[in-house]
């Protein structure tokens, strides 16, 4: 076999990257539970400062400070041999509610690592492999990872560009979230609409418990409630608005679900569709955020689909012609895509 050596090293030369990606993540992981990155955000220090600061030992945190350097997720100045975070490095790694905190994906990678014997098994048996199988992990880093951009985005400018939907929910309208896992869209709403009423609806009965917890600190226990119930069989008629976000494409029969919707809707409702943002070809997607999206998929999205009636697998990177289908196919008689962000595609459907 003839060997191509420059693209062979090219090869390699992202490998070492990617290895390195891979091994940083734990240190990610370790730092955000210690809170190390939000001691760092107040100020340079050297090791021995940072380990006081943090009550942490100083011979290990030498060793994850210079990972984080390394990684370029910490500055280091050797004329001074402190560590400190930029602005821009605090705003993605200490500040919990910015649109650009990074953390919670790196949980979600730890999930996907835990599952990997269970991944390898389905891969062989074609079994899938529910959402309440994972580890615990995943659903704490989905909320996290997702939130940040629900709370820039959801009531700033995709609510908003919903035909009249805005008006009514300042006014006071019923709303279904489905799919709601830990709240976070849901508390979000309605702390922007007092006036509505939320009802969060999922199958995972601990997710619910953690949402529940979490309008509470919130302020709008209120308004919101929580319970369990399918994509297909949640109670309630002539809602103004129902809510899926990023979760379409997990369900077992998405057109069942959008069906549902459909009958629950107010002959004048909507029903916002969030989900990863995707082209229709595979082609289209590869690239550094189809990597990130086709990764999950194959480790949650995919089989949680599989493990559901029906199994229609459509993925994290369905695409906007496969949703159209399933919408339109399911009698809505108007689909269109009203905002997009580098992570997410939302659209409009209604009856």
């Amino acid at each position: 076999m003839a060997l191509d050596e420059a693209k062979l090293n090219a090869f390699m030369g992202r490998f070492v990257n990617d290895i390195g990606a891979v091994m940083h993540a734990a240190t990610v992981v370790v730092g955000d539970q210690l809170g190390l990155y939000k001691a760092m955000a107040a100020g340079a220090a050297d090791v021995a400062t940072l380990a006081q600061r943090t009550g942490t030992d100083p011979r290990y945190l030498l060793e994850w400070l210079s990972a984080q350097a390394a990684s370029g997720y910490v500055d280091y100045d050797p004329a001074t041999q402190q560590f400190r975070l930029s602005e821009e490095q605090a705003f993605a790694l200490a500040e919990e509610g910015s649109p650009a905190f990074i953390p919670g994906a790196f949980q979600i990678a730890v999930a996907q690592f835990k599952a990997i014997p269970k991944i390898a098994s389905a891969l062989r048996t074609g079994l899938g492999l529910g959402w309440h199988e994972h580890d615990t992990s995943l659903f704490r880093g989905t909320e996290r990872f997702f939130r940040p951009g629900y709370a820039a985005n959801l009531v700033a400018s995709w609510l908003p560009a919903l035909d009249g939907i805005e008006a009514r929910l300042q006014a006071g309208a019923e709303v279904a979230d489905v799919g709601c896992g830990h709240g976070a869209s849901t508390t979000i709403m309605a702390q922007a609409y007092p006036r509505s009423r939320f009802t969060g609806f999922d199958y995972h009965g601990p997710s619910l418990e953690v949402a529940r917890a979490s309008a509470e600190a919130a302020g709008v226990a209120g308004n919101t409630g929580f319970e369990i119930a399918s994509a297909k069989d949640f109670p309630g008629r002539g809602y103004a608005l129902v809510t899926m976000f990023d979760c379409l494409h997990d369900m077992g029969d998405p057109a069942g679900a959008a069906a549902h919707v459909r009958e629950s809707l107010a002959p004048d409702g909507s029903w916002m569709i969030v989900e990863p943002f995707a082209g229709d070809r595979l082609e289209d997607n590869l690239n550094p955020v189809g990597r990130v999206f086709y990764s999950a998929s194959t480790f949650i999205c995919t089989p949680a689909s599989r493990a559901q009636d029906v199994g229609a697998c459509l993925g994290a990177q369905a695409g906007e012609a496969r949703l159209r289908g399933v919408v339109t196919g399911a009698g809505f008689s108007r689909f269109r895509r009203v905002a997009e962000t580098p992570f997410n595609l939302v659209f409009e459907a209604r009856p």
